[in-house]
């Protein structure tokens, strides 16, 4: 579509390199070629814009076969407008100076007349053809007078086109049909895959039994080597008693006579032990008999010495005690004490040196009281 814009009442149009512009300006050709830009006035100006690109139009029909057989076909066909001027004089390419659309549907009538053209050819070709040879010969029969007929078609030069090439890219029966047709085919391959699974089973089969056999074999062979590693073994084992046994007969000789040795050796170092023994002790108890003669002679020295100290001792304390009481009654005497009170006190005295220690004594009143009555009673007699 080719590109227009608006100034001051004035329109631009810049058409594509492959869109060819035709201009017309009060009924004469002012512009006439691709890939044309140009100023216009739109109230004098009648503009065509032909594409003369290659084009795709694709197309899909049935058909019937001689045997009354209904398929469809799928084709493309390539074209493009060979002349613009020719086809711009048959279609109407006009297109709107406001907005470069195109006011018809040119296109749209290229392609039904390719169509039906095609069509036509096509069919006359499957109506004489039966089914089987059209499935397997039919694209290529139908694509060679589907060109040939697009070719010698004289309506299409007259309107400018040239028809570049046809192809055919399928030509395929009803659903159920396809399937009944694929049915043997299908039986086929699925017998030849039978075959080939029975084939393949048997020389499986055959392999099992071959593995099979060459196991057996195996087993007997390791059935015998085990045979004989067994026999072997009992060799072995028999052998290696025999010389446990032999060594085990010498181990207790050995034994035997270092034990004979060691016993001899043990007696003989427990006589010379006994030997020394009996001679120490001997040899100590004449030494502890003279040690405690020695200690029992000075025992009885020390005892003789101490037993005269403490006479001596004793003596001294009794001389001196003595003395003590002699003065100590001398000193009464002198006082003018009577005898009986004297000798009242030295035997409290000597009373309390005999009785035991007394920490603390206790007096009651009662005993106070008697005690000094007593007293002074004493005191008055005196007197």
């Amino acid at each position: 579509m080719a590109d227009i814009t608006r100034r001051l009442g004035w329109r631009h149009l810049r058409g594509a390199p492959t869109a060819h512009i035709r201009h017309h300006r009060s009924g004469a050709l002012v512009h006439d070629g691709t890939g044309l830009s140009f100023w216009f006035r739109p109230l004098t100006a009648a503009l065509s814009e032909v594409p003369v690109d290659d084009r795709e139009l694709a197309m899909t029909f049935h058909a019937r076969t001689s045997d009354f057989q209904d398929v469809s076909v799928q084709a493309t066909v390539t074209y493009r407008i060979a002349d613009p001027s020719v086809a711009a004089a048959r279609l109407d390419f006009s297109i709107d100076p406001d907005t470069g659309a195109w006011r018809g549907t040119p296109l749209d009538q290229l392609g039904t007349l390719l169509t039906e053209t095609a069509q036509q050819h096509a069919l006359d070709v499957l109506a004489r053809t039966p089914l089987a040879a059209a499935l397997v010969d039919g694209v290529a029969a139908v694509r060679e007078r589907v060109a040939a007929g697009l070719t010698a078609e004289p309506r299409l030069p007259a309107t400018g086109i040239e028809v570049v090439a046809v192809r055919v890219m399928a030509l395929r029966p009803e659903p159920d049909v396809e399937r009944a047709l694929r049915t043997p085919a299908r039986e086929q391959i699925q017998q030849e895959a039978d075959r080939a699974t029975y084939e393949r089973r048997a020389v499986a089969v055959e392999r099992e039994r071959t593995i099979a056999e060459n196991e057996l074999a195996s087993r007997i062979e390791l059935a015998r080597r085990e045979e004989q590693l067994v026999e072997q073994r009992g060799t072995n084992a028999r052998r290696e008693a025999e010389e446990q046994a032999a060594a085990d007969a010498v181990r207790a000789e050995a034994e035997a006579a270092r034990s004979v040795k060691l016993a001899e050796a043990e007696a003989a170092r427990s006589v010379k032990l006994a030997e020394a023994e009996a001679t120490r002790s001997v040899g100590l108890a004449e030494a502890e008999a003279a040690r405690t003669l020695k200690l029992a002679e000075a025992e009885a020295a020390r005892s003789r010495q101490l037993a005269r100290a403490e006479a001596e001792a004793a003596r001294e304390v009794g001389e001196a005690r003595a003395q003590a009481q002699a003065a100590w009654l001398r000193v009464h005497t002198e006082a003018g004490v009577d005898g009986t009170t004297t000798l009242r006190a030295l035997t409290a005295t000597r009373l309390a040196e005999n009785l035991p220690r007394i920490d603390s004594v206790t007096v009651s009143p009662d005993v106070l009281t008697g005690l000094l009555a007593r007293l002074g009673g004493d005191s008055e007699g005196a007197r």
